[in-house]
C-alpha cells in the first residue's frame, strides 16, 4: 500500500501552468495575476497522491515558506519521518506542505483555502514565539528532476524580529539560523534544489 493512500492534494493541469507563464527555476515577475488564476476554484481541484506524484500532467501547489531574521536565513536537514523521501538528508530552507481537503474547512474556497494552508503547515513543522509576517515573493518550478516535475513551488517569505522559532516535529532536524551569505556560498552545494534557487534569489534582492 503507497504511504500516501488515502490523501488527496490540491493540483492545477499542467496546461494552466504553461498559460500563465510557465518558466524553469524562479520567477518574480507577475506573480500576483499567476496565483489569481491558479487559485480560482474553478482552475484546480483535489487529486490522489499517489497518482499525482507520478503525474507531470499535473501540477501540486506547494507553499515553500522561507523564514528570514535580518541577514539569516532558517534551515534544517530533511529528516527520515518526512513526507517526500526524494529529499531525505538534503538541507532545506523551505517550510511548507501540499494543501490538503481539510484546509476547505468553513467553507473556504481559493485563496483563503490556500493561505489557511500555508498557517497550518506552518504550526505542524515550526513553534513561533515571535509575531511573522507572511507574503508571497515568487514562483518555483523545476522540470529537471521527478520531483520538481509533479510540483510547482510557491515562495512565502516569513519575517521574524527576532529568532524564537523552534522545530515542532522530528522531520526538522538540525534547525538553525545561517547568514544568506553563508548559504548562497560554501553551503550552496547541500541544499535541496528549491532551496537553491530561494537562496540565490534573495541574495539577488
Amino acid at each position: 500500500m503507497s504511504k500516501y493512500a488515502g490523501e488527496q492534494v490540491l493540483v492545477v493541469k499542467r496546461e494552466l501552468f504553461d498559460e500563465v507563464g510557465g518558466f524553469q527555476g524562479i520567477r518574480a515577475e507577475g506573480v500576483d495575476d499567476a496565483m489569481t488564476r491558479l487559485l480560482d476554484p474553478a482552475n484546480h481541484f483535489f487529486m490522489d497522491r499517489a497518482a499525482a506524484e507520478d503525474d507531470p500532467s499535473h501540477k501540486q501547489l506547494i507553499p515553500y515558506c522561507v523564514i528570514r531574521c535580518g541577514d539569516l536565513v532558517l534551515n534544517y536537514t530533511r529528516g527520515k519521518s518526512g513526507g517526500e523521501d526524494r529529499l531525505h538528508a538534503r538541507r532545506s530552507v523551505g517550510v511548507g506542505g501540499h494543501i490538503n481537503p481539510i484546509d476547505t474547512g468553513g467553507g473556504r474556497t481559493g485563496p483563503a483555502a490556500y493561505h489557511a494552508a500555508v498557517e497550518r503547515e506552518l504550526n505542524e513543522e515550526l513553534v513561533f514565539d515571535v509575531p511573522h509576517t507572511n507574503r508571497i515573493i515568487a514562483m518555483l518550478n523545476d522540470d529537471s528532476n521527478e520531483v520538481g516535475q509533479v510540483h510547482l513551488g510557491i515562495v512565502h517569505l516569513i519575517e521574524l524580529e527576532h529568532d524564537g522559532v523552534h522545530a515542532n516535529e522530528d522531520a526538522l532536524a538540525d534547525l538553525r539560523f545561517t547568514p544568506l551569505s553563508e548559504l548562497n556560498g560554501e553551503l550552496h552545494e547541500r541544499l535541496e534544489t528549491w532551496s537553491q534557487f530561494c537562496v540565490r534569489h534573495l541574495a539577488e534582492a
